[in-house]
């Protein structure tokens, strides 16, 4: 699809292939590193988040990386060669990972105009972002407009998630001001949200089910009565999230509710299995 502006993205916004097929996403993967072995962080892909939980459980060295400069211009010069005029480039925040700092990168050397947006969210609340942006671009907005398009969507988005255990987090250094919570890690079951870009704790609860009662409570509360989008996502925990769904298909009717699956192996391997998380973006 062209349009005057096009949209790139990374890996992180977890868009189905035929979503960014159909709205013409151009999507730069991050990688995931398996035991010495380097794969694209791309769904539909040979390496599943399933296989990234599966080798954590394992103990096996999980590790990640940000795409390189060079990646995201083959992405901008694909877009000028199909004819754009100009580009919005929208990513995960700068916080938690290098890849906007590459993306600006290659900016300065695109043969054509790109904005680089720091979407302050990932997951498909970085995907919910994205799809604002191609909305208003292919409605003819110029690139200003089609960014602020973007970081609005991000901006009135919220992320919530629940994690079995922060030892992955903080392996990876991802964890930030939710450290606090690693004292009690072993007693309680941490629920996490989005804060500015960052990981941070929002509460401590003692078992796994009420834990997920709450991030279900969290999200009904974000959503309040006005229409949203609702994203379930998980990591090898595929019965948590069916049941997370269902109950917030009962209690925001006016929302549509999404069962996303598995997020990738990039984000999974940060937040191990058994991760449930909700993204609510208000439409």
């Amino acid at each position: 699809m062209t349009r005057a502006v096009a949209v790139v993205t990374d890996s992180t916004a977890c868009l189905p292939v035929d979503v960014v097929a159909a709205r013409g996403v151009l999507v730069v993967p991050l990688q995931v590193v398996v035991a010495g072995q380097a794969y694209d962080d791309e769904l539909g892909s040979g390496l599943s988040g399933g296989a990234v939980a599966e080798a954590l459980r394992r103990g096996r060295p999980v590790t990640t990386s940000r795409p390189s400069p060079a990646a995201f211009l083959a992405a901008y010069e694909k877009a000028a060669a199909d004819g754009a005029e100009a580009v919005v480039s929208v990513h995960l925040p700068a916080e938690v990972s290098g890849t906007h700092e590459s993306a600006v990168l290659a900016a300065r050397e695109a043969p054509l105009p790109v904005e680089v947006v720091d979407a302050r969210t990932l997951g498909l609340g970085l995907g919910f972002a994205v799809l604002a942006a191609v909305e208003i671009a292919n409605a003819g907005a110029p690139a200003p407009q089609v960014a602020a398009a973007a970081r609005d969507r991000a901006a009135r988005t919220s992320a919530f998630f629940y994690v079995d255990t922060l030892e992955h987090l903080r392996r990876g250094g991802r964890i930030g001001a939710a450290a606090a919570l690693l004292g009690g890690a072993l007693a309680v079951k941490p629920l996490l949200h989005l804060d500015q870009g960052r990981i941070a704790p929002l509460e401590k609860v003692r078992t796994a089910s009420r834990a997920l009662a709450r991030l279900v409570d969290l999200a009904v509360a974000a959503a309040g009565d006005v229409p949203v989008d609702l994203a379930v996502q998980h990591l090898d925990a595929d019965k948590r999230a069916a049941d997370v769904a269902g109950r917030l298909r009962d209690r925001v009717p006016q929302a549509r509710v999404v069962l996303s699956g598995e997020v990738g192996p990039v984000i999974g391997a940060h937040v191990g299995p058994g991760t449930v998380g909700i993204v609510v973006a208000p439409l």
